[in-house]
């Protein structure tokens, strides 16, 4: 404003000039804290307790944006829901879940971040009525939601990162092939090496062995 009514100024003697007035005005650092103590979630103790869900990005050969909505089982690391479309909204997101909630159930709560999806009134009513928590990860905190973050690893290096896709549906199929040799084909170290459908099984198993030894025994 100085220079426009036509003063030769610069910002040294503008702040000098400032300060013999007596103008600066001091503030107080505020100290930066979480808005609420965050408690660490407990591990889940079963299969389908507990779910992680996210997006990835990718582009097909001529520019155009896919969106891919990842879901997966924090006990058993099984890819719930792999699902590609050029545009994932909230309504969307809704109806994958209740897909799985025909075909396996839902969990008790999911974990998620902070995007517009997420949270958005359709889920948070989705949510409510199938009484499932949503578990929000603190905004810049990926790592708290750290088996999604993996998941999404492997998916655009092994996959992503590895073909040129030229169509929506060439994008589904190959997921749903690459879902497959996932949860089948593949042992993970963090689940005794076993892939996550023979983890799963095991603990089914074991917790029907576990429950007829009980109804024996009372």
């Amino acid at each position: 404003m100085l220079r426009r009514e036509g003063l030769r100024v610069n910002h040294k003697r503008v702040h000098r000039l400032y300060k013999l007035d007596g103008l600066q005005v001091r503030t107080k650092r505020r100290q930066k804290t979480a808005s609420h103590a965050r408690v660490p979630l407990p591990a889940p103790q079963a299969v389908n307790e507990a779910w992680s869900m996210d997006f990835v990005a990718d582009r097909l050969e001529d520019g155009r944006r896919v969106r891919i909505l990842t879901v997966v089982d924090q006990y058993s690391r099984e890819c719930v829901v792999v699902a590609a479309d050029f545009s994932l909204t909230a309504p969307k997101v809704v109806e994958y879940l209740d897909r799985q909630k025909q075909l396996r159930g839902l969990p008790k709560s999911i974990t998620i971040d902070n995007g517009p999806e997420f949270i958005s009134k359709a889920l948070d009513a989705w949510a409510y009525s199938n009484g499932v928590k949503l578990q929000f990860i603190r905004p810049g905190k990926p790592t708290e939601n750290a088996f999604i973050e993996s998941f999404n690893g492997r998916l655009r290096d092994e996959f992503l990162n590895v073909d040129v896709f030229e169509t929506l549906g060439e994008v589904r199929d190959k997921l749903e092939a690459w879902k497959y040799d996932y949860n089948t084909a593949r042992p993970h170290g963090s689940i005794d090496g076993k892939t996550p459908l023979e983890y799963a099984k095991q603990v089914n198993l074991g917790l029907q062995t576990t429950k007829n030894l009980n109804q024996r025994l009372a």
